[in-house]
């Protein structure tokens, strides 16, 4: 294996990581809000405020490093359009991530603080979970569009 393939495997391999775990975090907190139970809530956003941590925030720094190598092991001018198309779709998907982040970290204490008193979630958890649902679309739609840019290259 030559050491372009083996970057663009850990290229590949850091999208597949940003995708799979921001569709599996999506989906069990869904299913976990779904559910009104703040102790359930609390437990599943903790975990998922850990998955963020080590799967996500991994993925998302060697996404650049890997990116930045495959460019100078091809020679790939960063002029690339499709490729300059990418790095704003990064930073835009970043835009939204980074906030996601402490919405559920956010979400999280507050479910913890509700199933303590065994009381029912605050208003504030709503707001920041519409919030958090609404900030998914836009950036895992930009993951999903560099996805294709990084495969078709269609400009």
């Amino acid at each position: 294996m030559t050491l372009y393939l083996l970057v663009k495997y850990l290229h590949v391999l850091g999208a597949i990581v940003i995708l799979g775990t921001g569709t599996g975090i999506a989906f069990f907190m869904l299913m976990a809000h779904r559910t009104s139970d703040a102790e359930f809530i609390a437990r599943t956003a903790s975990v998922v405020v850990i998955a963020d941590a080590i799967f996500t925030l991994s993925a998302v720094i060697l996404q650049p490093v890997t990116g930045g190598l495959l460019m100078m092991l091809s020679a790939m001018p960063i002029t690339e359009r499709w490729l300059l198309a990418s790095l704003g779709l990064y930073v835009f998907a970043g835009l939204f991530w980074v906030p996601v982040v402490f919405m559920q970290i956010e979400m999280r204490d507050l479910a913890r603080k509700a199933a303590e008193q065994r009381g029912a979630l605050p208003e504030r958890y709503f707001v920041l979970y519409r919030r958090w649902f609404a900030f998914g679309f836009p950036g895992f739609g930009a993951t999903m569009l560099i996805l294709w840019l990084m495969i078709a290259k269609p400009f």
